[in-house]
């Protein structure tokens, strides 16, 4: 079994989920979206699951620098927004196969491990 993980190292919830997996030994691939951005595709992956506004951390301090609360963007905007400002997403996101998760899922990666 190997999950990736999409995720900045500030982020607690990402920290939480790269510690809840390697208390596994399950192997990561963990991607710092400081450092390489989701690409459209991957993001657009996430969206089709849960739908863009899951994934937008509307109480992130980028999205207050940024203005966004009174913003209309359609999807295709909204994913490209955040592509280029990865501090926008709710993170984790988290991948195994064809299974996602968006956030702190703790129970739903139990599940995935079956501990």
């Amino acid at each position: 079994m190997e999950v990736q993980i999409f995720g900045i190292r500030k982020s607690s919830d990402t920290r939480k989920a790269l510690r809840f997996f390697a208390e596994r030994r399950i192997k990561t691939h963990f991607v710092d979206l400081q450092e390489r951005a989701a690409s459209a595709g991957e993001l657009r992956r996430f969206a089709q699951k849960f739908g863009v506004e899951a994934l937008v951390d509307r109480g992130s301090r980028r999205y207050a620098e940024l203005g966004l609360g009174a913003a209309r963007l359609s999807e295709d905007r909204w994913l490209e927004q955040l592509a280029d400002e990865p501090l926008l997403l709710r993170m984790p996101l988290v991948r195994r196969q064809q299974q996602l998760t968006v956030g702190d899922a703790e129970p739903t990666w139990r599940e995935w491990t079956g501990r």
